[in-house]
């Protein structure tokens, strides 16, 4: 395709419709209209120009802004579904049990679908992806050659650009102590003036133009910066679950962090010490007025030896509150929740009948023994363990999770009169006896709890890049919305002043100003094209 050169002797790049110099019109279509479209300046797009290959063809889908208004009303609908329901990382159990079991047939099915992990999906993050790359192509189809038909604008116009501006006039007659007084008058109003052979053409305010595309950068970077959440490294949001008096490394640090809990503290205000709020706590009952984890941080000193316990040095101590975090190194350790979790139960191996003890055994529930020996020939072996019991579907026993909030036992009891053993099931505060009739149970004596804190761990490095892209964004906003790019063109054709003038938005401004630059001159006021047109076809 070859490019077109008007008879001002510029060559436009095929596709133009007004010439980017002065401003003739090159389409025929645009002939037959009264006013001209200067939405961009008449130049050649190249979505509107090529249409052959591949890449005209997937650079004309995505520079079309229908195309991105519908993958941002999508990407909003997914989100959406998104909150509907929690999502994996914000649940304890394994998400193919939890879903079903919380929320029925459809907790079933938004696990299915891959709903439970919405944000960290392939199909999701190719959504954003699409958005930025729609934001990019259509920034670029409409900015590079907005940028060169300004810049290549002359001071002298063609007659035809000129009388087909929405605010055009025409003065007979006029001196040239006029045209001295108006020139002076625009410089009063802070336009950039140039002169060309006794033309003149005022502008202001073309950065306005390219706010539109700042915001666009900025949203770009906005989702950037979001990506790169997905980038291992970059984001991290992570719960951690440490008990009381234990160690646990902390995730997503390179195995370089642990962190000791030694003590948590829940606190409730004292209705006694508080007169003044005396009845609201009484109606309330106990608030909590403080969730604390008096905590260590260590870091792991010289390298890590597989099967060996890690060499730790002492980095410092650290009370967690809530909205108080520990934080090092770019992370930070939020205190988030709590809960109070079945450490050890105690049970006695007791004869049914004479209800006498032969002995008490305490399991630890995180790491139970095989075998207890309780002396004078009498044993218990754990034969099977389920942490959070439940019949499966099949009647069978099994274990929802690892997590000890249910526990159950399959006991096998040795004495003096059954060295062969007995087998008895035993859970919370009850003796299951499928295996017939049994001499001796296991009595059970109580339960041992421990607290263990919740935190959650966060580290996010793009974090500036979002508020950059923000920022930009925001600049994007007021240079667009709060100034006008506003240009008037004054030509001497054969002794009459022509007039013209354009403005991107406040054509009522821009003809305000018109006035006051006009003032003190014998030049007329042009005259609104298009309100002459509606009051004409209001005649008719």
């Amino acid at each position: 395709m070859k490019d077109v050169k008007c008879e001002c002797g510029h060559v436009n790049p095929h596709g133009t419709v007004l010439c980017e110099a002065c401003g003739k019109i090159l389409d025929e279509q645009e002939t037959n209209k009264q006013l001209l479209d200067m939405r961009y300046e008449g130049s050649a797009r190249r979505s509107q120009t090529y249409n052959k290959t591949m890449i005209d063809k997937v650079w004309n889908f995505f520079s079309s802004v229908k195309v991105g208004v519908w993958l941002i009303v999508i990407t909003l609908i997914a989100s959406i579904i998104g909150t509907i329901l929690p999502q994996k990382m914000y649940i304890d159990l394994p998400p193919e049990v939890y879903y079903e079991q919380e929320y029925g047939t459809f907790g079933k099915l938004y696990y299915q679908l891959g709903f439970d992990n919405l944000y960290g999906s392939w199909w999701y993050l190719l959504l954003i992806a699409l958005i930025g790359v729609s934001l990019v192509i259509c920034s670029l189809d409409r900015v590079i050659p907005l940028y060169k038909a300004l810049k290549a604008q002359r001071v002298t116009r063609h007659e035809g650009f000129l009388k087909r501006q929405r605010v055009f006039g025409v003065t007979q007659n006029a001196e040239k102590k006029d045209l001295a007084i108006l020139k002076q008058h625009l410089v009063q109003k802070h336009y950039h003036v140039r002169e060309e052979n006794g033309n003149l053409l005022a502008e202001k305010g073309r950065f306005s133009r390219w706010g539109p595309y700042v915001n666009h950068v900025g949203l770009i970077i906005v989702l950037f910066g979001g990506m790169l959440r997905f980038v291992p490294g970059m984001y991290v949001n992570e719960n951690l679950w440490i008990r009381e008096g234990e160690t646990a490394l902390v995730p997503e640090t390179g195995e370089q962090f642990y962190l000791h809990n030694n003590q948590f503290i829940l606190q409730h205000y004292d209705k006694n010490k508080n007169k003044k709020f005396e009845k609201a706590l009484a109606k309330a009952g106990n608030v909590v007025k403080n969730y604390q984890s008096n905590v260590v941080l260590y870091k792991r000193i010289g390298e890590k030896i597989p099967g060996e316990k890690p060499k730790l040095e002492k980095v410092k101590e650290y009370k967690v509150r809530v909205n108080h975090p520990l934080t090092f190194e770019g992370y930070s350790v939020y205190q988030s929740s709590f809960r109070s979790e079945m450490n050890a139960m105690r049970f006695a191996l007791t004869n049914k009948k004479t209800n006498q003890s032969y002995g008490e055994l305490t399991i630890n529930l995180r790491d139970p023994k095989e075998k207890y020996d309780l002396g004078n020939g009498y044993s218990v072996k754990i034969l099977n363990y389920f942490p959070d019991f439940e019949f499966g579907k099949d009647g069978e026993p099994t274990t929802k999770s690892r997590v000890p909030n249910n526990p159950a036992f399959v006991f096998r009891m040795y004495s003096p009169e059954k060295p062969k053993g007995e087998t008895s099931f035993v859970a919370i505060r009850q003796t299951i006896e499928p295996f017939g009739n049994n001499t001796y149970k296991m009595a059970f004596r109580g339960i041992e709890t421990k607290n263990v804190s919740g935190f959650i761990v966060r580290k996010d490095s793009s974090l500036w890049l979002v508020i950059l892209g923000g920022i930009l964004f925001m600049i994007g906003v007021v240079q667009g919305a709060y100034w006008n790019h506003r240009r008037i063109w004054v030509q001497n054709k054969n002794g009459e002043i022509w007039i013209a003038a354009h403005t991107n938005k406040n054509w009522y401004g821009l003809k305000r100003e018109l006035e006051k630059v006009l003032e003190e001159t014998n030049i007329n006021m042009p005259e609104d094209q298009l309100q002459r047109e509606e009051t004409d076809k209001e005649g008719v």
